[in-house]
């Protein structure tokens, strides 16, 4: 039983690994070392959520107006492009498919972009499109928290190699 703990998987967001699928078509990867043994390990699932609802690359940037992910999903909020084109939908989808991914995988954790009306588990922006950041988390790591996986950032990779190592121990 240890020995399949041990080879949990982590959900990263694609962006995370030098995948190509932001907004503006560029990654933000990350050259974490922890992040680095665990895609050597194999334990790495990568998805991003924006792409996995159907949005293209690139794409107009998208904010969360009138609350956070959870308010989204919801339904109190929603998710709108610069354009003002709605692009709920599409997140609610990625959203789904995210937490299926987790499911399928058996991931024990998230590692997501901070900041994305997606992944950001720390903070998102304000649907403005000002630039101001507000506490919370995108409409996928929203879900992902609501099906009780726990959801890092790009900067604590650490903390959640902790928390896998916790896991694996099953102390969590």
């Amino acid at each position: 039983m240890l020995a399949i703990l041990a080879k949990r998987k982590v959900l990263i967001s694609a962006c995370l690994i030098g995948e190509r699928v932001r907004y503006d078509g560029q990654a933000k990867t990350c050259n974490d070392a922890i992040l680095k043994r665990w895609l050597a390990q194999g334990r790495v699932v990568s998805i991003c959520p924006e792409v996995a609802g159907g949005l293209p690359v690139p794409r107009q940037p998208a904010e969360i107006s009138g609350g956070r992910g959870k308010d989204v999903l919801n339904g109190c909020a929603h998710v709108i492009s610069r354009e003002g084109e709605e692009v709920t939908e599409a997140f609610i989808a990625g959203a789904r498919l995210t937490g299926d991914l987790v499911r399928t995988k058996c991931a024990a954790l998230a590692v997501l972009k901070d900041g994305s009306p997606s992944c950001g588990s720390n903070y998102i922006y304000d649907g403005t499109f000002s630039g101001r950041r507000i506490p919370g988390c995108g409409v996928p790591a929203a879900l992902l928290i609501q099906q009780g996986i726990r959801v890092f950032s790009e900067n604590e990779i650490e903390k959640a190699a902790g928390y896998l190592k916790l896991f694996n121990s099953g102390r969590r």
